[in-house]
């Protein structure tokens, strides 16, 4: 049998950034001076920031090491510079991923006229070390999972239309957060900004109450 192993609602997320400044950021795990010993890490899971920055506003250069960074653009435009030479623009529907390995420092900004709100997930490497890596998936389609394998893990999007059932994977540790829409899990009512940690999510079923796109983490043991 499936066990849900925490409903973390959107709510209780603890909130943080510099609202001055124009950045918002919203933290399901411990994340800087932010410390939460019952949230430390789920499977290879550590981090799952939702941050929202306005026009302009963005974080200047810093240094990420050991850690394998995945963005999702949830509304509006994230220009990404980093220290071995690229400069991307991520829209809604692309994931970046940034493997920080040995050490690189990157600026995250919203340079476009709107507001700008994503998903940053760090996941632990299975091994320290190595050389940065980076690029963007443009438009990863439903049916296509993104693999980490340096993590153990894999990413799944899933865009469903109202009613629309899907799966969760069989998998030693799941992470769901919900994007957009409604859905209900094992008859647990889910809204953007929820997040389940689930292990050992056997024969476990999503279905839609309304048009929902979900983020789905589906890990190896650690």
């Amino acid at each position: 049998m499936d066990r849900v192993t925490d409903v973390r609602r959107a709510h209780e997320r603890f909130q943080g950034g510099d609202p001055a400044a124009g950045i918002e950021s919203r933290h399901a795990f411990s994340f800087g001076p932010h410390y939460d010993p019952d949230h430390l890490r789920f499977g290879a899971v550590i981090a799952c920031n939702e941050e929202r920055l306005a026009p302009g506003a963005g974080f200047d250069e810093h240094p990420h090491s050991h850690t394998e960074i995945v963005t999702w653009v949830v509304e509006g435009e994230l220009t990404h510079r980093d220290s071995t030479g690229h400069e991307t623009v991520v829209r809604p529907g692309d994931v970046q991923r940034l493997s920080a390995a040995s050490g690189v420092r990157h600026v995250e900004r919203n340079d476009g006229p709107g507001p700008l709100t994503f998903l940053q997930m760090w996941l632990a490497p299975r091994e320290p070390g190595g050389d940065p890596f980076y690029e963007v998936v443009r438009g990863i389609a439903d049916s296509t999972p993104y693999a980490l394998p340096e993590a153990g893990a894999m990413l799944h999007v899933r865009r469903l239309t109202a009613g629309e059932r899907t799966a969760i994977p069989d998998a030693a540790y799941v992470y769901l957060h919900i994007v957009r829409g409604e859905v209900t899990l094992n008859g647990e009512r889910l809204t953007p900004g929820d997040a389940v940690r689930m292990t050992d999510a056997e024969e476990s079923v999503l279905v839609a109450v309304a048009a929902a796109e979900l983020l789905l983490w589906e890990m190896r043991a650690t």
